[in-house]
């Protein structure tokens, strides 16, 4: 029987779409409610790149043959659902940046000139800037008399300007003029007292358009984007990986197109001309306003002295064991530790790698990095380490979607200190957040382990929310041990019989089938009447199998509720689910934690790790998730699970006040 799904890319657009309404939220400070605005685009950028092909390609498989689709593949419907969705959100989003963001700038002093004709003071306040530094990044390309075929940069901007000659005016000639991204996208103009005004850099360029061409009569000038396919097969490399990966990096900006976006407003005739000169298909053609790339709104500026433009600055508190220890690594030999960022410092992470890398004692280290900060101080302790001696191995995995550049630039840094660089497995990625540290104690070794369910990454540490669990746990520890002599072998692991995790939940090894269980047993105890509850937090929740057996467990009687933050294919509001709550954050922070809970007859199992619930991180990549055995650490898991339950609006700002109470 076919379990009911809900389509993972109609799902995650419903959650892009809360992050929009954060935007409307008048709640929401005002130039936070524009970082939603810019994260909205940012997001759906990274859609069209990397979900839209595959969706696309479905539907010229589904058109020749309709027969030729599995259960789980989109019907073939679902592409024109995708789309009218999208312009729907991109219809909202124009009235609420229109409608309220901007007018709520205007009411603080902020004038964006935002289109569709810029104020007449704009050109002559920015002409010195446009000669003297814009015009050198403008590089015209003429479409209309080019031989060869033009391939615009991957989510770069343009104006496709029509012009005449003066001596000719029934001549059209159509140029494509870059919109410089190495310039800032947003200008100050000098204000009368009391305002602050902004211009785009679009404008500035389109009101002097005429010191590009002179001799030309200019009509119209219309923006548009490109966005091409990012999703390349990395996983069959050979030879030098990096130089592999880097190939690839660059392949990427040379995809297939997957979305061609221009202004509403461009004429019919121009707009095939130009889908012809770019190879766009028909259902690849998005229309849109007069700007795009509105993630830049990211760096809108801001006046100086704004009050409750911007959340309150919030103050990570310290784990008080960790701040009073000279050591870290010997607390860790006494007692477990739990951070819960950002809330929390994350010193603890960067003083384990600086502390290993200069402890005398130390005499191994070793470490799964996935995104690695682009200033990494972690990267930088694990150099020191190896030119301080010490046996240094780090996997690094360099398929991490659209970190590729900064791993391999890091890669080869560590690599030139001495560090033992581990790359990637074909046809498999390795997205466990791991670190291990060995300290030889006269003839025997002690280890100190470190899992958490977010990278070690000082960058997103302070946006993320994650946990990040500090044991020297025997059997953890050993475990752990086992899993980096797994890696260095770079085996598949149907070939690779030597390990038997207890401790840990290795996916592609037992995650699975533990998981399952788990959650047999609380189907079984239900059926005995004993109380049986699941608990589960996650970024995603996709994979057939899991889904399935939340089904089972719900129709069986069990309490079944959880936190996704993001993609949700678990229908809610049929039989099947009629015991399953769901619910979804968006707020101030990134959701990022997997938390797992499993009520055992009141003998709770609790599970924190990097796993979501989908194809790719229980089949095809390594994920690590690790019991949390101290009973007090256990309690504060379940604790900021239960505040995001009872109100998930709020819940950030309750799990601030319950971290700083804890510690």
């Amino acid at each position: 029987m076919a379990i009911p799904l809900y389509n993972r890319d109609l799902s995650w657009l419903s959650f892009n779409h809360r992050v929009l309404q954060m935007a409307a939220d008048p709640q929401v400070p005002l130039y936070e409610r524009i970082k939603f605005l810019s994260i909205f685009s940012s997001n759906l950028d990274e859609f069209f790149r990397v979900r839209m092909p595959a969706i696309l390609a479905i539907n010229k498989v589904l058109e020749r043959d309709p027969d030729a689709a599995g259960e789980e593949s989109p019907a073939p419907e679902t592409l024109q659902e995708v789309m009218d969705t999208i312009n729907r959100h991109q219809e909202e989003y124009g009235k609420i940046f229109a409608g309220m963001v901007l007018p709520a700038l205007k009411e603080e002093g902020v004038i964006l000139f935002y289109g569709p004709d810029p104020a007449p003071e704009l050109a002559a306040r920015t002409r010195s800037y446009f000669q003297a530094t814009v015009q050198a990044w403008l590089q015209p390309v003429w479409l209309s008399q080019r031989h060869k075929k033009f391939f615009p940069e991957n989510n770069a901007l343009y104006l496709v300007v029509t012009v005449s000659p003066r001596a000719t005016p029934d001549t059209r000639e159509i140029v494509l003029v870059n919109i410089p991204s190495g310039l800032k996208r947003f200008m100050t103009l000098d204000a009368p007292e009391g305002q602050f005004h902004i211009a785009l850099l679009d404008d500035i360029i389109r009101a002097h358009l005429p010191y590009l061409f002179r001799g030309y009569i200019i009509h119209q000038s219309y923006s548009i984007k490109l966005t091409r396919n990012a999703e390349i097969d990395m996983d069959e490399m050979k030879g030098d990986v990096l130089e592999e990966v880097e190939t690839m990096i660059r392949k990427r900006e040379l995809g297939v197109p997957t979305r061609f976006l221009y202004d509403a407003s461009m004429p019919l005739s121009l707009c095939n001309f130009l889908a012809g000169q770019f190879e766009v298909a028909d259902n690849e053609m998005v229309p849109g306003g007069r700007y795009h790339n509105l993630k830049d709104l990211a760096d809108l500026p801001m006046p100086a002295g704004l009050p409750g433009a911007l959340y309150p600055k919030a103050k990570p508190v310290a784990q008080p064991e960790a701040a009073a220890a000279d050591y870290l690594l010997d607390l860790i030999q006494r007692r477990d530790l739990l951070l819960h960022l950002p809330y929390a410092q994350y010193d603890p992470v960067l003083r384990f790698f600086s502390e290993a890398a200069v402890d005398a004692d130390v005499e191994e280290i070793y470490v799964t990095l996935y995104r690695i900060a682009s200033g990494s101080q972690i990267a930088q302790a694990l150099i020191t380490a190896a030119q301080n001696g010490k046996a240094v191995t780090v996997f690094v995995e360099l398929k991490a979607r659209f970190d590729e550049a900064n791993n391999i630039r890091w890669s080869k840094k560590m690599k030139e200190a001495g560090v033992k660089l581990i790359y990637s497995i074909p046809g498999m990625k390795v997205h466990a957040k791991t670190a291990l540290v060995k300290r030889r104690r006269g003839y025997r070794w002690d280890y100190s382990g470190l899992i958490a369910t977010g990278n070690f990454n000082e960058s997103t540490a302070r946006f993320y929310t994650d946990h990040v669990l500090f044991t020297a746990h025997a059997g953890i520890t050993r475990e752990m041990e086992l899993l980096f002599l797994y890696l260095q072998s770079r085996e598949q692991p149907m070939a690779y019989h030597f390990l038997k995790f207890e401790h840990l939940l290795v996916a592609q090894f037992n995650m699975l089938t533990r998981f399952t269980d788990m959650i047999d047993r609380e189907i079984a105890n239900v059926q005995k009447g004993l109380p049986a509850k699941i608990t589960v937090k996650i970024n995603n929740l996709q994979e057939k199998s899991m889904i399935a057996k939340l089904y089972e467990a719900s129709q069986a009687g069990v309490t079944v509720d959880l936190v996704v933050r993001s993609i949700n294919c678990l229908q809610t509001g049929i039989p099947e689910s009629s015991r399953i709550r769901v619910v979804r954050i968006v707020d101030r922070y990134l959701e990022h934690a997997r938390v797992f809970i499993f009520h055992n007859n009141g003998q709770e199992e609790v599970y924190m790790g990097s796993a979501d619930w989908m194809n790719r991180n229980l089949h095809r990549r390594i994920e690590v998730c690790v019991p949390v055995y101290d009973a007090s650490l256990r309690q504060q898991l379940k604790d900021i699970v239960s505040l995001q339950l009872a109100d998930g609006h709020h819940a950030q700002q309750a799990i601030q006040a319950y971290v700083q109470n804890i510690v």
